[in-house]
């Protein structure tokens, strides 16, 4: 798959436009580095944040937009639904309440960020179905314009079709040389999903991995930009997070090389290196 620049985009199965890199926030804190990290990300030339009503920074995520000065409608902003929140009348709050604190009158994306929760393991379908409802009159009444989910399998993904009206648009999952999720990916593909990569740089632990910082010498690229180009290169979105203004800006460099068929093999042979996936069905939160 080829990409030029930061302003390329995918295209959701409802025909939205989302920008191929997304600028995560997940265990960025509070306040004024979440502020910060954000602003500076959209400066760099970000226009797709992702956050979540679980990493506690909504309000911080929303200042960082404004301060930034970048249009609204030039962005595409992601949050997700917490555990706590299944269900069609919690969803329906959580929905406005992630809108109040991140200041916007719509979101781009919505997402079920975990298909099973201990608190609804004996009754996790209908939360599901009925969170979903409730997504989809968002949907309707203009205040989401993609809705999707975050690390749900097959059958998961299987008993939400069911009873969907609306097709999800993406499945937001773990991604990256150490855990390919190819049986995942593969579904996703199957069903026309977006496969978004959350922890691309494996959460940091594929930095320092031997394989990846050989191929980065060999490109004259930083582990991290060989990372992400190796994201893209599988047709995935990335989410890099970084709270460093370097960091952020390298990450987006990373479309004046590209990796060879024998790179790209090395890389998806460094399976389990820097951990794989939790299972959303044995997660105890």
């Amino acid at each position: 798959m080829k990409f030029n620049s930061i302003e390329d985009t995918y295209t959701l199965n409802n025909g939205v436009k989302i920008p191929i890199i997304g600028f995560g926030t997940w265990q960025t804190p509070d306040g004024d580095v979440a502020k910060h990290a954000v602003e500076s990300a959209l400066n760099a030339g970000y226009r797709h944040i992702d956050t979540a009503a679980a990493y506690g920074n909504e309000e911080s995520v929303g200042e960082g937009i404004k301060r930034s000065g970048v249009n609204r409608h030039d962005l595409f902003i992601t949050t997700k639904l917490w555990n706590a929140d299944h269900g069609y009348k919690l969803t329906k709050e959580a929905i406005d309440r992630s809108l109040q604190k991140l200041k916007v009158d719509y979101l781009d994306l919505y997402l079920i960020h975990w298909p099973n929760p201990a608190s609804i393991r004996d009754h996790w379908v209908e939360a599901n179905a009925e969170s979903w409802r409730a997504m989809e009159e968002a949907v309707q009444a203009g205040k989401i314009r993609a809705i999707g989910v975050s690390n749900f399998r097959k059958h998961h993904l299987d008993e939400l079709l069911k009873t969907a009206e609306i097709k999800p648009a993406v499945n937001q999952i773990m991604l990256n040389p150490s855990d390919l999720q190819s049986e995942v990916v593969k579904t996703n593909n199957d069903l026309g999903l977006l496969s978004e990569a959350y922890s691309p740089l494996g959460t940091g632990g594929l930095l320092e991995n031997e394989v990846v910082n050989e191929i980065a010498n060999e490109v004259e690229k930083s582990p991290a930009q060989v990372l992400i180009r190796w994201s893209l290169k599988h047709g995935f979105l990335p989410l890099p997070k970084s709270v460093h203004d370097k960091y952020i800006t390298a990450n987006i460099d990373v479309f004046d090389f590209d990796l060879n068929n024998e790179q790209m093999e090395k890389l998806d042979g460094l399976h389990g290196v820097s951990g794989l996936a939790t299972d959303p069905d044995k997660a105890n939160f």
